[in-house]
């Protein structure tokens, strides 16, 4: 009948009591299915098609000059680090294994000409984020030379291939590599032998002795000897005369009679001289005369004169 039916918008009343539960099955429609993915890590979305595209190219090229510069992969050994030490040390053709160079660095004159000279030796170039080369060197204006460890002879290999008479530079306690350098310099220059030097408390083949050795390093044979006594000791059982440099020698290095023979010339370190082991052991010991009584002479320079003086002698003769 019309009179009984219910109007629109009623509300149903419910049966009373308490209604049945799910019993848990729809505890898993409420729970949440976690963030959304990165677009790359959604396999059929187009960024996670071009992340694994950029990954298979990455992966054909071969490792070799710009590839990301790492932690733990830090140049071993010694560097050379700074626009003017880096162009300098590649002018003169320091060993070396690899040119390091930060990103997006300011090209100078410099960094171009260490960057050709580089191609045009062959040597690996890499590249790196500027903070992890200054983590290297915090003064490296964002370019560092990686150098090749020295290559050192044997004072066998140096006596073996001496020519006759034998000229031997030793050096005693050395301990400025600039003045190595320079020593090693002048030792190639006047005709000798080979430069022996200790391991222990003395200047080492660094790229600092290399550049100041204005490559002559690279041409005469250079050996660390564990005991310089007992080196001296050998070279005399070879023949040599062994002659020290001292300045407070009462015989000049122009008195000297046996530049003609074969020779040890041995120079001391530059604040102590010769040490008392090493001066005992001389056959001579010689002076350099200068007329001021309060200069003394650098250890290289010394070196030179005395050379020189040898040199003299020997075409004399």
């Amino acid at each position: 009948m019309a009179g009984n039916a219910k109007p629109r918008g009623a509300v149903r009343k419910s049966k009373k009591g308490p209604s049945a539960g799910t019993g848990g099955n729809n505890k898993r429609r409420l729970e949440g299915k976690g963030p959304t993915p990165k677009a790359e890590d959604r396999p059929y979305h187009a960024a996670a098609k071009r992340k694994k595209a950029a990954e298979k190219t990455a992966a054909k090229k071969p490792a070799a000059a710009g590839r990301k510069f790492s932690k733990g992969d830090a140049p071993r050994g010694e560097i050379v680090a700074g626009r003017n030490a880096v162009l300098e040390a590649l002018r003169e053709s320091v060993p070396a294994t690899e040119l390091l160079v930060a990103r997006s660095i300011d090209v100078d004159d410099r960094v171009a000409e260490s960057l050709q000279i580089a191609l045009n030796h062959g040597l690996s170039i890499r590249e790196a984020h500027r903070a992890e080369v200054e983590g290297i060197s915090p003064n490296s204006q964002g370019i560092i030379l990686s150098i090749k460890p020295f290559q050192y002879s044997s004072f066998e290999e140096i006596t073996q291939r001496a020519k006759n008479p034998m000229l031997l530079v030793a050096l005693d306690g050395v301990t400025d590599p600039r003045n190595l350098g320079a020593i090693v310099r002048s030792a190639a220059a006047f005709g000798a032998s080979g430069v022996l030097m200790t391991e222990r408390r003395a200047a080492g083949m660094t790229a600092s002795a290399w550049k100041s050795s204005a490559g002559a390093a690279a041409r005469l044979p250079i050996a660390q000897v564990t005991n310089l006594a007992r080196t001296i000791d050998e070279a005399k059982k070879l023949g040599c005369f062994v002659v020290g440099l001292d300045g407070e020698s009462d015989v000049k290095i122009s008195e000297m009679k046996v530049a003609t023979e074969n020779l040890m010339v041995i120079v001391g370190s530059e604040g102590k001289g010769l040490a008392r082991l090493t001066r005992e052991k001389c056959d001579l010991v010689v002076s350099i005369p200068i007329s001021a009584s309060t200069e003394s002479l650098n250890a290289s320079v010394a070196t030179s004169i005395a050379l020189y003086a040898v040199d003299e002698a020997r075409r004399k003769g």
